[in-house]
């Protein structure tokens, strides 16, 4: 099997399976609240399914108090993740001190589960209708769409006119007025993204990733990655292990 091919077939893999698989159980928390801060609507199933998972500690005998325990806990690094992504300090706080002050209202674990599958939908919402752009053409939707689910293969503005079938320098222009970037910088920060999610979430080595991501080598792909974050792939990866994302 040639490199484009296993690149392919690991890299859909990785798109098909990045909401599903189970992870070192920090990572696996910490992902429903990565999930809220890009607006990501599945942050609402992955939180509803790690609240029944039992992943969260034991921390009251009585299992109301041991909800209503877990529930401060997760609203309270849902309202950080949420400022970290934009939202207003004082909207989010007074957010969580308004669901906090319903927390008083349950009376079962029950009523506990129910707030915060309704706290990480607002907190989501929130997230998602701040990324909200003016509505881009067909054109560079499909573009978009394209490259989200080709990053393992090259991609040329030739390869992107001829499937949304237009001028390569008229697409090049459209795309740039409407995102305010150019297709090849789309292209790369897409890529970027990719592999700080394989780097959280995985275990694929460097050379690994820059294969999956179309990268001529592990050299290539570092230096774009480095200029990208400012780390290189060992160094982020070593970041998270030290905040104990990464299981040693």
């Amino acid at each position: 099997m040639s490199v484009v091919d296993e690149a392919k077939l690991r890299y859909l893999d990785f798109l098909s399976r990045e909401d599903r698989v189970r992870h070192h159980r920090y990572v696996e928390e910490m992902k429903q609240y990565d999930m809220m801060r890009s607006g990501d609507i599945n942050a609402i199933s992955e939180s509803a399914k790690l609240w029944d998972s039992g992943l969260y500690g034991h921390l009251s005998d009585d299992p109301l108090k041991n909800a209503k325990y877990r529930f401060v806990t997760t609203i309270t690094l849902a309202t950080r993740f949420a400022i970290e992504g934009g939202m207003d300090e004082e909207d989010a706080y007074n957010a969580s001190d308004l669901y906090i002050q319903d927390l008083d209202n349950c009376k079962t674990p029950e009523d506990v589960r129910r707030l915060h599958t309704d706290m990480m939908t607002f907190f989501t919402w929130a997230m998602a209708d701040m990324q909200k752009t003016d509505t881009h053409s067909k054109a560079v939707n499909e573009c978009m769409d394209y490259i989200h689910y080709h990053l393992h293969e090259k991609i040329t503005v030739a390869i992107l006119a001829q499937h949304v079938h237009l001028n390569p320098t008229y697409l090049s222009e459209l795309f740039a007025r409407e995102t305010g970037t150019s297709l090849s910088q789309y292209i790369t920060d897409k890529r970027m993204e990719a592999a700080e999610n394989m780097l959280k979430y995985s275990e694929y080595s460097f050379n690994e990733i820059a294969q999956i991501l179309a990268y001529r080598s592990q050299s290539h792909f570092s230096k774009v990655f480095k200029k990208h974050s400012g780390m290189t792939p060992g160094e982020y990866r070593a970041k998270y292990s030290q905040n104990g994302i990464w299981p040693e």
